[in-house]
């Protein structure tokens, strides 16, 4: 079989962003421009502030990936969440409104599970939004993404989601899925993310613009 060699564009290994119809891709789709690093030691935070650090979260983008790599707590059984701020980081409170799923599955296969978690979602909330849960031994710790949608716009509210791979601290591999909106038609232009308690021991977070 002859396969067509006109009309094919490259498309890198993050996939395609801008299909148009069934079986084709609009080229120039799915590319990823690296923004920012921040990589942990004992710290109590790590911030993606607009403006500083050269770090860019404005309307250059309409959409923004955060990826994380092996987030280790200090602390043993505690919550990754992270915050969005609309006032270039003096307050990380925005009202949010969530969803959270996961599917858990212990290491010696003596229990499963695929559930909606009531206590880590959020209605009209301001506090913190709960990402995986993990425990501080070196065979624990959180790898994920989190995507957040046009958050320069000063019409509509924030929408993101997140995916995350965890292991707990009962050695249960975890599959968590958030998603939910940042009730506000402010400009989102810092994001914070931290422990519940304690700090992040290791791990890197990178910041991406999706063109």
């Amino acid at each position: 079989m002859t396969l067509p060699t006109s009309g094919l564009i490259t498309i890198n290994d993050r996939g395609a962003r801008a299909a148009t119809t069934f079986g084709s891709v609009a080229a120039g789709g799915g590319n990823m421009v690296f923004i920012k690093k921040l990589t942990a030691s004992s710290s109590g935070t790590l911030s993606f502030v607009d403006g500083a650090s050269s770090v860019v979260l404005d309307n250059t983008y309409k959409e923004y990936l955060f990826t994380f790599k092996n987030i280790h707590p200090a602390t043993n059984d505690v919550s990754f969440v992270f915050n969005l701020s609309a006032d270039t980081g003096s307050n990380y409170n925005v009202a949010k409104t969530t969803t959270f799923f996961r599917a858990r599955h212990k290491e010696d296969d003596s229990a499963t599970a695929l559930e909606y978690r009531t206590s880590q979602d959020l209605a009209q909330a301001t506090g913190t939004q709960q990402l995986a849960g993990s425990g501080n031994d070196n065979d624990q710790a959180i790898s994920g993404t989190l995507t957040l949608f046009n958050p320069s716009s000063t019409t509509f509210v924030k929408h993101f989601m997140a995916t995350n791979s965890a292991v707990d601290e009962g050695d249960g591999a975890r599959n968590n899925f958030i998603a939910g909106y940042a009730n506000t038609t402010s400009a989102i232009d810092a994001v914070q993310f931290s422990f519940a308690s304690g700090n992040i021991d290791a791990g890197d977070i990178c910041l991406y613009g999706i063109l």
